[in-house]
């Protein structure tokens, strides 16, 4: 049909999870993405160029690497183009098509490709939150240590009481060796690690506005989540990435919404499991 080359190419659902193709899409890759594409359905630089709405001569600066798609405009036309589903786009830094119809609002209201995308909005919000909720494995990057991530925001100049609860894993659990092996480290070295983080959260104790609970998990770590009253930043732990450099979505409460609800339950519950190592009320 005339029409049918400005519709979008027609990718098999499996090939979205192949190795390649999800290290272009978390690059933001788009040449090496296309390519990909293109190997894998036999469509021209034409056709792709028609479904993505670029003229030929741009489409093919970008497929050659001679020029960057950086804008979110452009990203999105990609991302059309392709019919990429909500799994991708979020690898590719996009939020999911149809996170807008929940609750006839968003609740999953921002997308970053890593950790460093969200690290300004993570500070801003850590600096006045009045609860905060970490669940994490050693969380040196994140609050464990002087030049860590929030440890900054959460005590320095802060003029308003916070609540903190961290969740880490339990340095004698087996479910360290799991995952020092799929980061490449010792056992040993990985529950140092947390040893240390432990120890520098407890010197926080003595802190006048800032309460800071914390305990430990036994469990494969699977979720890395940072809460801030009732926004919430989830990521999650893979075997070939670290939490900070997966995908991470932007959750905020929302009626009938089950992302933000069902990790705020099951951080609750864990905390009531976890075996709690310092803090003055340790309940």
């Amino acid at each position: 049909m005339a029409g049918s080359r400005y519709q979008p190419v027609d990718m098999p659902g499996d090939a979205w999870r192949a190795p390649g193709i999800r290290q272009a899409l978390r690059a933001r890759d788009v040449a090496e993405l296309l390519r990909l594409v293109q190997k894998e359905t036999g469509a021209s630089q034409a056709r792709m160029a028609a479904a993505a709405g670029f003229g030929q001569g741009r489409f093919n600066e970008v497929f050659n690497k001679h020029r960057k798609v950086t804008s979110l405009e452009g990203l999105e036309r990609i991302a059309a183009a392709l019919a990429m589903p909500d799994d991708a786009r979020v690898l590719f830094g996009l939020a999911p098509a149809h996170a807008g119809s929940l609750a006839g609002h968003a609740e999953i209201s921002a997308v970053y490709a890593t950790q460093a995308e969200a690290a300004r909005d993570l500070r801003e919000h850590a600096a006045t939150a009045a609860a905060v909720d970490i669940l994490a494995v050693r969380a040196l990057g994140v609050v464990g240590l002087n030049d860590s991530l929030l440890r900054g925001p959460l005590l320095d100049g802060r003029e308003t009481p916070a609540a903190v609860r961290v969740l880490l894993l339990d340095p004698d659990s087996p479910a360290v060796a799991v995952r020092a092996a799929e980061t490449g480290e010792s056992p040993e070295g990985f529950a140092a690690g947390i040893r240390l983080a432990l120890a520098r959260l407890a010197e926080l104790e003595e802190h006048p506005l800032v309460q800071v609970r914390t305990a430990v998990y036994d469990a494969l770590p699977v979720w890395r989540l940072m809460a801030f009253d009732s926004v919430m930043y989830l990521s999650a732990f893979s075997a070939a990435a670290e939490g900070h450099r997966s995908a991470m979505y932007r959750l905020t409460a929302a009626a009938d919404g089950v992302l933000h609800a069902g990790m705020s339950r099951q951080f609750g519950d864990m905390w009531r499991r976890a075996r709690h190592v310092s803090g003055k009320d340790q309940a």
